[in-house]
């Protein structure tokens, strides 16, 4: 009994070490998503500011003609633990684009220039217009997409993201979705306006064309106009806007971690101290 026990044991261990070093398995029709190293990650990870700016910059330019973002403002953008913008460069920004207000004393709705009150303005009036502008199919709001499309783990996996505080499904299942385009094999139908993409967790066909190529995006600061240095950008803002909190959330998870290992020591001695003396 005693040797199958241990049995069961060594071989518990060697599953959990193999699922720290192997990578995310998506749930979905087989795909495989590669983890990805995310400078927020980790129990003291932050964002990389130079990277969101650049994300933002792909959004801006590429996502934001189908995708909405309703749930950031534009001040969001200059909060702490955020893009390191100033509120100058905020509201030349918010400036750039128009949104819808009123009534005014007449009782007519009217547009003006964004402020950096204002969220920013979705690309199409309803749904039913996006889906007409998509051939049938409706481009989601990305606020919350990083959490939302995240790739399921089940056991032991889990349970080991749980003490190796991995978090980042999301983020890597939006990079792999962006570089999982390839051309339709000879052995798998795809519907007409559909487009083959093999990270895609709804199965091999989806209704968004690819939607980033080489040098589409001109970066200032000299990064790689690639597709793979597009996707990872795109990923790690979009993680921010699900969770712009994420650098105050761990810095206050550490803080109540030690204060839990303080308090901790001091019941033990607290106990040791009143109750050495006392027969049990």
């Amino acid at each position: 009994m005693k040797t199958l026990i241990s049995t069961s044991v060594r071989a518990a261990v060697a599953a959990a070490f193999v699922a720290v070093a192997a990578p995310a398995s998506a749930s979905g029709e087989g795909s495989h998503i590669e983890r990805q190293s995310w400078t927020f990650s980790g129990p003291f990870g932050q964002y990389d500011k130079q990277q969101l700016q650049r994300g933002f910059q792909v959004y801006k330019e590429v996502c934001s003609s189908c995708h909405s973002l309703h749930l950031i403002a534009f001040r969001n953008l200059a909060e702490p633990g955020a893009l390191g913008y100033s509120e100058d460069q905020v509201k030349a920004l918010a400036a750039q684009y128009t949104v819808q207000d009123g009534p005014n004393d007449d009782g007519d709705m009217f547009e003006r220039s964004a402020k950096p009150s204002d969220h920013f303005p979705a690309p199409f009036p309803n749904k039913q217009a996006a889906m007409v502008a998509n051939g049938g199919s409706y481009p989601p709001d990305l606020s919350l997409i990083a959490k939302a499309r995240a790739v399921e783990r089940g056991f032991p996996w889990f349970v080991i993201d749980a003490f190796t505080q991995y978090q980042e499904q999301g983020p890597d299942y939006i990079h792999a979705l962006l570089n999982g385009y390839e051309d339709i094999p000879e052995d798998v139908e795809i519907p007409d306006g559909k487009y083959y993409n093999t990270s895609f967790l709804g199965g091999d066909a989806i209704g968004m064309p690819p939607p980033l190529f080489e040098d589409l995006v001109e970066y200032a600061d000299g990064s790689p106009q690639t597709v793979e240095q597009y996707s990872q950008d795109v990923s790690a803002f979009l993680m921010w806007a699900a969770e712009p909190k994420l650098e105050e959330r761990k810095k206050i998870g550490f803080r109540v971690m030690i204060f839990l290992l303080v308090f901790a020591n001091l019941l033990y001695f607290t106990k040791k101290k009143i109750w050495r003396n006392i027969g049990h």
